[in-house]
C-alpha cells in the first residue's frame, strides 16, 4: 500500500497521514517499517492511543517486549514494562524506578548500548505534557556516517567503543553522590564497533553518551574523537526536533538514530507511554578490506 507521508526535514523525519483505524489494521505495517529505516523517525498526529492500542500497533511492527525487564542467555533483553508499556515520567508516583534515571534522557543517546542486540525501535505517545520545553530531538547516525570522508569511514570502521552506565549518567548529574556513582558502576558494560554494518547494507555510527572510551586509544585522543563525532552527528542538518501535541505517536529506529528530551520545568507532570521492539540484529563491524598480495 502507498503510505501517505511528508518529509519533516531533508535528512530525517517524516509525518505519516493515517487514521487510527488504518494504523491498527496493520495493513501499512510493512510500509511503515520501510519508511522508518529510511527516514529514522515517523510522526503520526491525532491518534490518542490508549495502552492496548499502543501495544497492538507495536505488535504489527515487530517483536514487543512484555513484562518485567530480563535478559536471555544471549544478553538480549526479552521483555520490558507493564504488559509491554513503560510509563516514562519523573514523577515517582508514576514509575519510581524509572524516575531515578530519567535525567539521563536529556543527553543524546541510543537505547540498549549495554546489550548485544539493541532494541530495533520505540513507540512513544504523550499522556501529559510539560507546561514548557520537553520537545524530543532525533539525530540520524546513518546520515552522519554517510557524510564522512571515505578515508575517515575506513578508519572508523576498525574501531570499537566501550559503553558504560557511569559514562551515560555522570554528564547529566555532576553532583551525584559517591553512593549513586557506585550503583551506576554495577551495571553491565558492553564493547561495540563504532560503526554498525547493518544487514540492509547501510552503516551507522554507534554513538551515545554511554560511550566511555575507544578501545586501544589514548584516553585524551579517545575523548576528543568521541566528542568530535557527537558534535558532527548532532548538526542541525541531521536533526529533527518534535514539538509534542496530545494525540501524537512518534516511532523511531533506535539502530540508526540518537534521541534526547529537551529540558522542561521542575516538578513537571510530563508523562509518556512507551513500547519497545526487540532488536533484530547484533551490532556487527564492517568487514575489513583484504590485503592485496604483492
Amino acid at each position: 500500500m502507498t503510505l501517505p507521508s511528508i518529509e519533516l526535514t531533508p535528512r530525517i523525519g517524516s509525518e505519516v497521514r493515517l487514521t487510527k483505524a488504518e494504523l491498527l489494521s496493520g495493513d501499512y505495517a510493512g510500509a511503515i517499517r520501510a519508511l522508518l529505516v529510511e527516514r529514522g523517525a515517523i510522526v503520526i498526529r491525532g491518534l490518542h492511543l490508549n495502552d492496548e492500542e499502543l501495544r497492538n500497533v507495536a505488535r504489527t511492527l515487530g517483536d514487543l517486549r512484555i513484562g518485567a525487564a530480563k535478559r536471555g542467555a544471549d544478553g538480549k533483553v526479552l521483555t520490558e514494562g507493564d504488559q509491554g508499556v513503560l510509563k516514562v515520567s519523573l514523577d515517582p508516583a508514576v514509575n519510581p524506578e524509572y524516575a531515578r534515571f530519567l535525567f539521563g534522557n536529556l543527553l543524546w543517546h541510543m537505547d540498549g548500548t549495554y546489550e548485544e542486540v539493541p532494541p530495533f525501535a520505540t513507540l512513544f505517545t504523550p499522556y501529559r505534557l510539560s507546561r514548557e520545553g520537553g520537545d524530543t530531538m532525533f539525530a540520524s547516525t546513518y546520515a552522519a556516517y554517510e557524510d564522512l570522508r571515505p578515508d575517515e569511514q575506513t578508519w572508523l570502521d576498525t574501531l570499537r567503543v566501550v559503553h558504560t552506565m557511569q559514562a551515560a549518567l555522570f554528564p547529566a548529574k555532576r553532583d551525584c553522590t559517591p553512593e549513586e556513582f557506585a550503583v551506576w558502576c554495577t551495571y553491565p558494560q558492553r564493547s561495540h564497533p563504532l560503526v554498525w554494518q547493518h544487514k540492509s547494507g547501510r552503516k551507522s555510527l554507534v554513538l551515545s553518551t554511554s560511550a566511555a572510551y575507544v578501545e586501544g586509544m589514548h584516553p585524551a585522543e579517545s575523548h576528543d574523537l568521541l566528542e568530535r563525532l557527537m558534535a558532527h552527528a548532532t548538526q542541525d542538518k541531521y536533526v529533527y526536533r518534535h514539538k509534542w501535541q496530545l494525540g501524537d505517536l512518534a516511532i523511531w529506529d533506535n539502530t540508526g538514530n540518537m534521541h534526547r528530551a529537551m529540558p522542561f520545568e521542575a516538578g513537571s507532570q510530563r508523562e509518556f507511554h512507551r513500547c519497545t521492539l526487540n532488536g533484530e540484529e547484533p551490532v556487527t563491524a564492517p568487514a575489513r578490506a583484504m590485503a592485496v598480495p604483492a
